[in-house]
């Protein structure tokens, strides 16, 4: 299959590569915002349009990428709570509008939320409200995708490798190693469900 994952610098995104590549069976596209076989920003449609013209016709997308903003809800204003709309929602949400017009037939779209959907951390507003609003998304767009293209999600908790940056925001929560949630990721690419969104370490 070719693959192109979108976010691949990332921690999340380059195990994903790293594991679907890992047995040679997928050609994987890797894109960053600045780095990357190919560079998108997420938030433009003229990026990602561009983007999708430059790699052509794909079995699968796979996006791990996405800024949400941290910060308490009584400071926080509306631009604030923009920054996580218009990059993590509204950007993997056009991915996968530009993206299924070059899904060969029976393609598929993975996308990225995270725990905080499920399990109210300080400051995490943003990420809980953006996070919601991708996993409807997935569970609406299955019933309309055609030519049996598929497309669900992966929320995986607090990872392991992250633990130094975010762990003040999870307390006592159990991380898990980015290999781990990559897994997830294959079994959305690799298998036949929709509409799901595979909890990882929640």
């Amino acid at each position: 299959m070719k693959i192109v994952v979108i976010g691949a610098s990332g921690t999340v995104g380059r195990s994903v590569a790293d594991e679907l590549s890992r047995d040679g069976k997928h050609e994987i596209i890797r894109v960053g915002r600045t780095r990357g076989d190919h560079q998108v920003d997420i938030a433009s449609q003229d990026s990602v349009a561009a983007l999708f013209e430059k790699i052509g016709r794909v079995n699968a997308i796979v996006s791990a990428a996405g800024s949400i903003f941290f910060g308490a809800v009584s400071d926080m204003t509306a631009a604030d709570f923009n920054v996580g709309l218009q990059d993590k929602l509204l950007g993997q949400v056009r991915l996968a509008l530009v993206g299924q017009h070059y899904l060969h037939d029976g393609g598929s779209i993975t996308l990225t939320t995270g725990i905080a959907v499920d399990e109210p951390i300080a400051q995490g507003a943003n990420a809980a409200a953006v996070n919601a609003g991708i996993e409807g998304f997935v569970r609406a767009a299955a019933f309309e995708l055609k030519r049996g293209i598929r497309i669900n999600a992966v929320s995986p908790t607090v990872l392991t490798e992250s633990l130094d940056v975010f762990g003040p925001f999870f307390p006592g929560f159990e991380s898990v190693p980015a290999a781990r949630v990559a897994m997830a990721y294959r079994r959305s690419v690799e298998g036949i469900q929709t509409g799901r969104v595979y909890r990882v370490g929640h």
